[in-house]
């Protein structure tokens, strides 16, 4: 398994092309802006991809879900508790300012070790709620992408609609600080990071 980071959108959303090498399948993660230059990257790399899939449904995360399942003909999944959000966040300001597009409704609904197979490839679904009530991160080979759950120093807000600081806490604690510390944490915004440095460094959750 690799993974491209493709950064877009004025809130610099880390989407990611997560592919096998062998066979070039791939699945889109969080295409939330900017889908040309989503497209120049998957052909670029010479992907081929089969799967939409949403950490959560902040609009940031999900503004070009509509250009990629128009272009690629791919079924796009999220978790049911965020799948109303790929509507109401249209309402914002920041769905101007990205230029986003109402979102396809999910073709399905991801749901707790679920396994995403792609060529010999595969992530799984771990629950991480906090920041969204439907937050999802995805175990793969060595790594860990984990939307806007946890970050490099930080953690995702638990201020918007349906956030909650304590489960918040609680997913990154007893879902994510239990993985191995070498495991490398790919957050939905900013630099990487790795489970063992974060059980070190992040004030948050300590």
């Amino acid at each position: 398994m690799k993974y491209e980071t493709v950064v877009v959108g004025a809130l610099e959303t880390n989407c990611y092309l997560v592919y096998c090498d062998e066979s070039r399948e791939g699945i889109v993660i969080d295409p939330g802006a900017e889908p040309h230059k989503i497209f120049a990257a998957i052909a670029e790399i010479g992907i081929k991809p089969v799967l939409i899939l949403n950490t959560h449904g902040h609009i940031d995360h999900v503004g070009a879900n509509k250009d990629i399942k128009d272009h690629y003909d791919i079924p796009l999944y999220i978790h049911e508790d965020d799948a109303v959000m790929l509507q109401n966040g249209l309402q914002s300001e920041i769905a101007i300012l990205l230029n986003a597009h109402p979102s396809p409704e999910p073709d399905g609904y991801v749901v707790e070790a679920q396994e995403l197979n792609f060529g010999n490839s595969q992530l799984t679904v771990i629950s991480t709620p906090g920041h969204s009530p439907g937050g999802i991160s995805l175990r793969g080979e060595g790594c860990l992408f984990s939307g806007d759950t946890l970050f490099y120093g930080g953690v995702g807000r638990s201020d918007l609609p349906g956030g909650s600081w304590d489960v918040l806490v609680d997913s990154i604690r007893s879902r994510i600080f239990v993985l191995p510390d070498d495991t490398v944490v790919l957050p939905g915004h900013g630099p990487a990071t790795t489970v063992g440095q974060e059980k070190d460094i992040n004030p948050y959750v300590r």
